[in-house]
C-alpha cells in the first residue's frame, strides 16, 4: 500500500482528527514561506525579516515595518488551494475537529473551515492601539506610511510578532483540540517555530502523520511519513 493510500485509509478509520499546519500549507496558495530558498529569508531587505517582524521593531521603525508588511505579508489575492479544500470537506464531514495553523493568511476560513486556531494570528484583523477600532486588511494595504485610525491611534495587524506571546484562549482551544484527537495530520511546516511546535506534544492518539517536503524533529515518532507537496497528497485522498 502506497502512502497515500495508507493515509486515506487511515482517514477513513478516524473519527476526531485534528490539523497542524505552517508555511508549506500556503506556499501552494502563493504565499511565500521564511526558510525555503525562494522564501522571504532569502530576499534582500535592510533588515533580516524576523528583526521587522518583531515587537520592538514594529515600535520604533513602524513605517519601515509597514513597507515590509505590506509588501511581503498581504497576499489578499491568494486563494485556497486542494489541501485547505479538503480540511474543510473533512470537517463538513465531521471527521476533522480543528485546524491548528501557525499561518495568517486566512486562507483555511475561506475554505471553508469553521473550527481554526490561528496561533499566529491574522492579517484580516486590524486594530487601532488607541481605541481599539477593527480595520480590514484592504485598508491596510490601501493606505500609506503608518495606517492611523480617525482617533489618532497607530493601526496594528492582529498578528503575533516576535517578542511577543501567542493569546491563551487561542492555545488553550488548540491543546484541547490536539489532546483529544485520535488522528493527527503535520503538514506543510518544519517544526522549528516555538512554542507553537510545542503543542503537538499534546497528542496522545494512535496515528500521528507528518506530510512535509523536508525533515522535521518529529519524523521518528510518526506512524507514516509523507514528503510531497501537500495539496497534491489531499487532493489524492
Amino acid at each position: 500500500m502506497d502512502e497515500v493510500k495508507q493515509l486515506a485509509e487511515i482517514v477513513r478509520n478516524s473519527r476526531n482528527i485534528v490539523f497542524f499546519g505552517g508555511a508549506g500549507v500556503s506556499t501552494e496558495s502563493g504565499i511565500p514561506d521564511f526558510r525555503s530558498t525562494d522564501g522571504l529569508y532569502n530576499q534582500q531587505w535592510d533588515y533580516p525579516p524576523e528583526v521587522i517582524l518583531s515587537h520592538s521593531f514594529f515600535m520604533k521603525n513602524t513605517a519601515e515595518f509597514y513597507r515590509f508588511y505590506r509588501a511581503k505579508m498581504l497576499c489578499l489575492d491568494a486563494k485556497p488551494n486542494p489541501a485547505h479544500l479538503k480540511l474543510a470537506q473533512l470537517e463538513e464531514e465531521g471527521k476533522l475537529t480543528g485546524v491548528v495553523t501557525q499561518n495568517i493568511d486566512g486562507l483555511h476560513q475561506a475554505a471553508g473551515s469553521r473550527k481554526v486556531f490561528e496561533l499566529h494570528g491574522s492579517v484580516l484583523r486590524n486594530y487601532c492601539m488607541k481605541c481599539g477600532k477593527f480595520f480590514s486588511a484592504e485598508h491596510i494595504l490601501d493606505s500609506e506610511g503608518i495606517p492611523a485610525c480617525t482617533c489618532g491611534g497607530i493601526i496594528k495587524p492582529d498578528v503575533v510578532l516576535y517578542e511577543e506571546a501567542l493569546n491563551d484562549d487561542v492555545v488553550t482551544g488548540a491543546v484541547k483540540a490536539i489532546a483529544s484527537a485520535d488522528t493527527m495530520i503535520i503538514g506543510g511546516t518544519s517544526l522549528n517555530v516555538y512554542p507553537a511546535a510545542g503543542l503537538i506534544n499534546y497528542f496522545r492518539g494512535s496515528h500521528l502523520v507528518i506530510i512535509n517536503k523536508s525533515p522535521t524533529q518529529q519524523d521518528r515518532n510518526a506512524d507514516l511519513l509523507i514528503s510531497q507537496n501537500i495539496g497534491q497528497v489531499f487532493s489524492a485522498i
